[in-house]
């Protein structure tokens, strides 16, 4: 695809000699080209009008007090370009580097917490354009029968008695997510992948990039989603209690959000076991996939059958 990449860069006033290197390839591919950041888009996945109404969101959380997010680059056909019938957006690039789990993110959780409910506020104050859509992530969009990121009985490894355990596991949790429900004060804009691939260290400073994923989902999710791939870490409720405080600094999260965080976290591993069978061309799946992580979600599975897994909430 460095063909393709080239042959866009001039659309961003960039040499197509630019020397290009591949940064990752997982949904999407990305690309660094000098300054820029270009993004090219899975085929099939979002839509140009997806993609429009996420990069006029990031466009509207620029520049916010406390908030830092990467910075989307027009290029000659406006935000979203398109070349051989692909779709492409370009960003600024950042100093730093991505956060890392063997990094201190002890010391990180609460500034996250802190970014977050920033995020969160100005989705619930803000004023989409009109035509904005963006995928919602619910229970029927991640545990229904076509579900955006494929479905978990594809995972790798899944034996008929892992099925059945998962089985009963996710029947639990999807009637404990529709007790909670999806009414705006629990449920609503939000960047849905807070994982620590999406966040730029650069001295004290902590950027959230990465908005492709972002839609309608609980705000809890978007903590559960920044412990994407270090479920079994036991650093985990010290995170949690770090990043709640960070929250509370901006704006307060119910208790009732709070004590589902155990199931929107199991939902999530839920999402990801599917996704890492669906996506196995990508370097995350490479890194993360497998049969053995298939094993640790029917772990998390007893677990959240016999004490909901509470064990994530509750400090050692």
């Amino acid at each position: 695809m460095s063909d393709l990449i080239a042959r866009a860069l001039p659309l961003y006033g960039v040499s197509p000699d630019t020397p290009l290197t591949l940064l990752n390839r997982s949904e999407n591919e990305t690309w660094a080209a000098g300054d820029l950041v270009l993004r090219l888009h899975r085929a099939g996945y979002h839509t140009k009008a997806e993609i429009a109404s996420e990069l006029a969101w990031l466009g509207a959380l620029q520049d916010l007090p406390g908030l830092n997010a990467v910075r989307p680059v027009p290029g000659r056909q406006g935000l979203v370009s398109e070349i051989d019938g692909r779709l492409l957006v370009a960003f600024a690039r950042l100093p730093g580097q991505e956060l890392q789990p063997g990094d201190d993110l002890s010391r990180w959780f609460a500034p996250l917490g802190e970014i977050t409910a920033r995020l969160h506020l100005h989705a619930r104050a803000w004023t989409p354009p009109p035509g904005f859509t963006r995928k919602r992530w619910d229970v029927e969009t991640i545990l229904g029968p076509r579900p955006h990121w494929g479905h978990w009985r594809q995972a790798q490894g899944l034996d008929g008695p892992g099925e059945a355990l998962l089985a009963r596991a996710t029947d639990a949790l999807a009637t404990r997510l529709a007790a909670y429900g999806t009414g705006p004060e629990r449920f609503g804009l939000i960047h849905a992948d807070l994982r620590l691939a999406n966040l730029m260290v650069a001295g004290e400073s902590l950027t959230a990039i990465d908005f492709d994923d972002c839609g309608f989902g609980w705000w809890a999710y978007d903590l559960a989603a920044a412990l994407s791939f270090i479920e079994t870490d036991p650093r985990l409720p010290d995170l949690i209690a770090r990043w709640l405080e960070g929250y509370a600094r901006v704006s307060p999260l119910g208790r009732e959000d709070r004590a589902m965080i155990p199931s929107l976290i199991f939902l999530r591993r839920v999402l990801l076991t599917a996704w890492l069978a669906t996506r196995a061309d990508s370097d995350t799946a490479q890194g993360f996939g497998g049969p053995d992580y298939t094993a640790g979600t029917l772990e998390l599975a007893e677990g959240y059958l016999t004490n909901g897994l509470r064990c994530f909430v509750e400090k050692s």
